[in-house]
């Protein structure tokens, strides 16, 4: 069966200036996946509030994040496109799309429709499920498919947080340091409204009554938190953590009624109790970009400085390392079987 393969990732503007951000934003935020709210009131948030005021700043922090090369995501995410393609040879063939900015969805899959594949597989680059990530990007891909005459087969990767390929590459990244260096470990995941988290459970009931940090059940198989929280077990089991020595935490929040604890606040409570060196893993993310690269690299650092802190140390994402190519290359096989 002649096979063609999506690479998603969630996107990035085409360049740091103001203009592209703005635009980037206001197709980001516009989602009612991100922003679920009624649509009225999205849209006078999104376009009267937050995009107008929003943009000029995040185009400063997008500076920063550029390289001469361009964007972080988008070069890790091609180079990840074009090692796994040579990994398959000719038996499948591999392609990347942005969930938002180019390469665009609507031209990348009518570039595959051209193509009369007897299956398509969605990868969403995303480990642990989200309506606002891997639930928008499946959305998305389905709303342009099912415009085709013809509808292939279609398989998706809703999520691989244990994945046995995954968690293995993020061990051996952590494998790079000497732990016993640092005074605590950090995992720090992309935070998430509570209420969005709530939404998949289908009884109705909250994350808070699944036991989520803890445990993966069949009630909460799809909640994000018990994703990163499986996640993190799974690291640090392999890299022989005990549980006194690693926190999980929440970055990226815009107000109080997100997942906590919050990244931010967790690293000023370790420096004002004397903690001096930390090492912060995001498995959330596999290629490194504003989240991590700024974020935690920078304004963590800042922080961590300003209230007594020395070091905060970011474990390198998988990006287009090989290990990660290989446990790509792996996930899609499973589908081909």
């Amino acid at each position: 069966m002649k096979t063609g393969v999506l690479l998603i990732q969630l996107g990035t503007p085409d360049s740091p200036s103001v203009k592209d951000v703005r635009k980037y934003l206001s197709e980001f935020l516009n989602d009612p996946r991100v922003i679920d709210i009624p649509t009225v009131a999205r849209f006078f948030l999104v376009n009267g509030i937050i995009v107008p005021f929003r943009a000029q700043k995040s185009a400063k922090i997008y500076q920063q994040l550029w390289t001469k090369e361009g964007s972080p995501l988008l070069l890790y995410s091609q180079n990840l496109q074009i090692k796994l393609q040579k990994s398959f040879g000719d038996e499948v063939d591999v392609r990347l799309a942005m969930r938002y900015g180019n390469p665009g969805m609507e031209n990348v899959l009518e570039e595959m429709r051209k193509q009369n594949y007897s299956r398509i597989i969605l990868l969403p680059l995303f480990p642990q499920y989200a309506s606002a990530t891997t639930g928008s990007a499946v959305e998305k891909a389905m709303k342009i498919i099912h415009k085709w005459w013809v509808i292939p087969e279609i398989r998706t990767i809703s999520q691989f947080y244990a994945d046995k390929g995954f968690i293995n590459c993020f061990v051996e990244k952590g494998k790079q340091y000497n732990l016993a260096e640092y005074d605590h470990v950090l995992f720090s995941y992309h935070g998430l409204p509570i209420r969005q988290v709530d939404k998949v459970h289908v009884d109705g009931k909250p994350c808070a009554d699944h036991n989520c940090e803890n445990e993966i059940t069949e009630e909460n198989k799809f909640c994000y938190k018990a994703a990163c929280y499986a996640t993190t077990r799974l690291i640090a089991e392999q890299l022989n953590l005990p549980k006194e020595k690693y926190t999980v935490c929440f970055q990226s929040r815009l107000d109080k009624n997100w997942l906590e604890p919050f990244a931010d606040k967790t690293i000023i409570e370790h420096a004002k109790k004397g903690t001096k060196k930390l090492l912060v893993f995001s498995p959330a993310f596999v290629a490194d970009c504003l989240e991590t690269i700024i974020e935690i690299g920078h304004e963590y650092q800042q922080l961590f400085v300003e209230h007594g802190g020395e070091k905060v140390h970011l474990v390198e994402s998988l990006n287009d390392s090989d290990a990660w190519v290989e446990a790509l290359r792996k996930l899609v096989l499973k589908q081909l079987g």
